[in-house]
């Protein structure tokens, strides 16, 4: 059953030549594997099940689009049955075209909602100027979301955050939280009622920007969190981009060490009994032998790139 959510698509055909057929290959390619991540990330986690009605929110940006466009896809051939209805929040910014997330939606034939609920206001009154506006904005959105999810009877809520997302959270939890803390692909929400699911989660954020550009999908800029240069996701996200420019693998490496976790090599005294571990005589798995793996003679583990 698993696999007829990963199976690669059908071959498309096509019969121009030279650049235009290296072009179809590629967009291609590229098709297949957000397919096939996407479907990877939903059957690992369990995220969509039968007769699941899932809300994806729509937001106008590149990562909720391909969300959207991918499920529909999935939902084609998927070995179950499940409803999509696409919902925005107009936040009532200034300047925003209402006109556009409506019309896309209606032209792929997906049911939708628009919630009008003027956040905007409210976040512009509540933070000083010049300060970040994220965490209150998103504690808004997420109300809302939730409270729409209900009236409209979704199983799920779909978000469109993707691999480098995760990681970026990580690594602002670690630097400016003091937290080994990432984003779930998975969570019940804040108010116990409703399943968040990240279907995106094994997507890069580069194939997200490619298949945005090849699908043209109509692009609305936010003038909230997108227009603010200070804050320190994007500080983060800059750096990834650097690492992953510079040394190939390493944002990998990383991704796949979030589901390698090893409590008692941390130092987290609630995932392990430190205080009370003892000598028991007999060979330990989880014991020092960690430390025989030398970054510079140790065999990677399966998925994992050896950088040198």
């Amino acid at each position: 059953m698993s696999a007829l959510w990963i199976d690669e698509a059908p071959a498309a055909t096509g019969t121009t030549a030279g650049a235009s057929i290296k072009i179809e290959r590629e967009i291609h390619k590229l098709e297949k594997r957000l397919c096939r991540e996407v479907g990877r990330a939903i059957v690992d986690f369990n995220m969509i099940e039968e007769g699941d009605k899932v809300m994806v929110c729509v937001s106008g940006g590149k990562d909720s689009y391909a969300l959207l466009d991918i499920l529909i896809k999935l939902r084609a051939r998927a070995p179950i049955h499940f409803d999509l209805v696409a919902v925005n929040l107009d936040q009532k910014q200034p300047g925003f075209p209402e006109h556009v997330l409506p019309e896309y939606l209606k032209s792929v034939g997906v049911p939708f909602h628009i919630e009008n609920q003027d956040t905007y206001s409210i976040v512009k009154r509540l933070v000083p100027q010049g300060k970040t506006m994220c965490s209150l904005c998103s504690r808004l959105r997420r109300g809302i979301l939730y409270r729409v999810a209900g009236e409209l009877g979704a199983t799920k809520i779909a978000l469109g955050h993707h691999r480098d997302d995760m990681l970026q959270t990580l690594l602002m939890n670690m630097f400016f939280g003091a937290r080994m803390k990432g984003m779930p692909p998975k969570l019940v929400s804040d108010d116990g009622k409703n399943i968040v699911i990240r279907p995106l989660a094994y997507v890069a954020e580069t194939d997200l920007e490619r298949w945005a550009r090849h699908r043209a999908f109509p692009i609305i800029p936010c003038t909230l969190c997108g227009s603010q240069d200070n804050l320190q996701r994007v500080q983060i996200k800059q750096m990834i981009r650097e690492w992953d420019r510079q040394y190939p693998g390493r944002i990998e490496n990383m991704f796949t060490a979030m589901a390698n976790i090893v409590p008692s090599h941390m130092m987290d005294r609630q995932l392990h009994p430190f205080t009370t571990i003892r000598a028991s005589g007999r060979p330990e798995p989880d014991g020092d032998i960690a430390f025989d793996e030398d970054e510079s003679c140790a065999a990677p583990r399966p998925g994992v790139i050896r950088i040198v």
